[in-house]
């Protein structure tokens, strides 16, 4: 076979032989059965790439981080972000064996449901569905803070901004999936010329290429220091401090979910599904780790103007620390470029969103946890009722309307943050039972079409790692004095959502943690993926300019 991935079950053993051409722009290349899903599979490899960037990459990155700064210093700031990288490359590591073995739609949320139990499988699912779908107005709200850097609220209200922003998802993520990934792979490219851009400015800068020719260096490292205290003196509130970037860490730093999440409907996924994930580990060392460092070299965590751009939550990109130390420099055309770049960015993340929770309840719908109605889809495979729930959830954005924008950013970013970091700990829990399953089964990792690394050590780190930062997250409201019911609400609602639907739907299903050799691997889909791989033929680029973009993120 030259070009196909077989199975034989009898010796429970995976071939795979596959070509590694995969992109292409006209001709046949496979279909999968309907009773598989309705999805088409339209995404080709540069897509699956910069969809991963569009929704890992918002304005945190650029603009709340500094609030990490002034609690923790520069050094615990890199550090916070360097060691949360290593957790969440664990992660990828164990996603990426999973979803190249079966590369479907909504993979991880319909693995935990058949690998570890169904309810577990129902509780991950609307989390992850909660988590995406509370994003999509964050996102919005932060556009119309951007915009208010040039004072846009005196011609333009935030109400039309964010009518604007919900009519163009609509448009993007209604139509085709090859649309929306056309779309999000220009937008997601803006984040990396910004992200890239940002760090070459940070380096020239501190060896004294600005108008001052003042080569800086590690000058703030060492005044006002490398570590910030933060809530109280010595030791301890430098902890405080390296706890509190470790929290915005946790935030701000994603990856594997984004780009699992499109394995239903990138081309040949047994090919793009590993690249793609491979991928992960360059933009997390790229983007933050990197620009976790380059932050705390631009400007000092106790810079006055920084403090006063948060306290009086000045809009757009005035907050960043990019921004303030151009301003410092005395560079006047650069922070204009920078917040139009940090616009596409938020507006990029909250298209990815919509995406991911569609695609999410749409996963839900057709293992039947979710209304029937959600699975049914057009003919150019949108499932455009999940669609369009998640657009009726965007509209939660006009609460900026009669509340500050920095109040309802501070109410979602509270929501989801421990949201995600369950959807890190489902991840971890349904790798360690898809383990046990291929042993108790007989099948060999080594026959898998992809073998990750340091198994299942890597999987138990990042299992900790993920449970201990759930309930980390939230514990400034517990310290004297700081004790406030909204923010308690807001920081540990769904520790108690997901516990609730979990025996909820075990409790009136009767559900049953199915035994490693009964649990069912997905032996038709994975048949069907063999099959659609098998009948797989490369399409030819439209023309030079495809072919290049093409070969760069191919």
């Amino acid at each position: 076979m030259a070009t196909s991935t077989g199975v034989d079950l009898g010796e429970k053993k995976l071939e795979q032989n596959f070509d590694s051409n995969t992109e292409t722009e006209s001709g046949d290349n496979g279909s999968l059965p309907p009773s598989y899903d309705h999805t088409h599979r339209k995404l080709k490899s540069r897509h699956v790439q910069l969809i991963g960037i569009g929704g890992t990459i918002g304005t945190a990155l650029y603009v709340q981080i500094g609030r990490a700064l002034m609690k923790g210093g520069p050094a615990s700031l890199f550090i916070a972000f360097t060691f949360w990288c290593a957790v969440i490359l664990c992660i990828n590591n164990s996603m990426s064996e999973m979803v190249t073995y079966l590369p479907i739609s909504s993979p991880f949320i319909r693995f935990s449901g058949r690998f570890v139990d169904e309810s577990f499988g129902v509780a991950a699912g609307w989390n992850f569905f909660i988590f995406e779908a509370a994003m999509v107005p964050f996102e919005i709200v932060a556009c119309t803070q951007i915009l208010e850097y040039w004072g846009t609220s005196e011609k333009l209200p935030a109400g039309v901004i964010i009518a604007i922003c919900i009519v163009l998802y609509a448009l993007i993520n209604l139509v085709m999936v090859k649309f929306y990934g056309e779309s999000e792979f220009w937008l997601a490219l803006g984040k990396l010329l910004l992200i890239v851009g940002l760090i070459l400015f940070t380096f020239i800068t501190m060896v004294g290429g600005n108008p001052a020719r003042d080569a800086y260096g590690f000058r703030f490292w060492n005044d006002p220091g490398a570590f910030a205290e933060h809530y109280t003196t010595g030791s301890l509130g430098k902890f405080l401090g390296f706890t509190a970037c470790l929290i915005q860490a946790s935030f701000t730093i994603a990856g594997p979910d984004y780009v699992a999440i499109s394995a239903g409907e990138s081309e040949n996924p047994r090919v793009t599904m590993p690249r793609a994930f491979k991928a992960v580990f360059y933009r997390l060392t790229a983007f933050f780790v990197l620009g976790s460092l380059a932050v705390g070299v631009v400007v000092p965590y106790n810079d006055p103007g920084m403090k006063a751009a948060f306290l009086q939550g000045l809009p757009g990109a005035a907050a960043s620390p990019y921004v303030l130390a151009m301003g410092r420099m005395k560079i006047s055309f650069l922070p204009h470029l920078v917040n139009a770049l940090v616009l596409t960015s938020a507006f990029s993340a909250g298209n990815s969103y919509v995406y991911c929770a569609s695609r999410c309840l749409y996963g839900l719908a057709l293992d039947g946890q979710a209304p029937a109605v959600f699975k049914r889809c057009t003919r150019n495979g949108v499932p455009i009722y999940a669609v369009l729930l998640v657009l009726a959830i965007a509209l939660l954005s006009f609460l900026q309307v009669s509340n500050s924008a920095a109040v309802v950013l501070s109410w979602f970013v509270s929501l989801v943050t421990a949201s995600q970091l369950i959807n890190f700990s489902v991840m971890s829990v349904t790798y360690l039972y898809f383990l046990k399953a291929l042993k108790a089964q007989g099948i060999s990792r080594d026959s898998l079409p992809h073998k990750s690394w340091g198994q299942p050590y890597t999987t138990y780190f990042a299992l900790v790692c993920t449970v201990v930062m759930t309930f980390v997250g939230g514990y400034e409201v517990f310290l004297k004095g700081n004790w406030n019911i909204p923010t308690f609400l807001f920081s540990y609602t769904m520790c108690a959502v997901f516990p609730a639907i979990l025996i909820g739907w075990k409790y009136t299903k009767g559900t049953k943690v199915p035994a490693p050799a009964e649990v069912n691997l997905f032996v038709q889909e994975r048949e069907e993926i063999d099959e659609y791989t098998e009948s797989f033929v490369p399409e030819i680029p439209r023309n030079n300019f495809i072919k290049y973009w093409d070969k760069i993120f191919g």
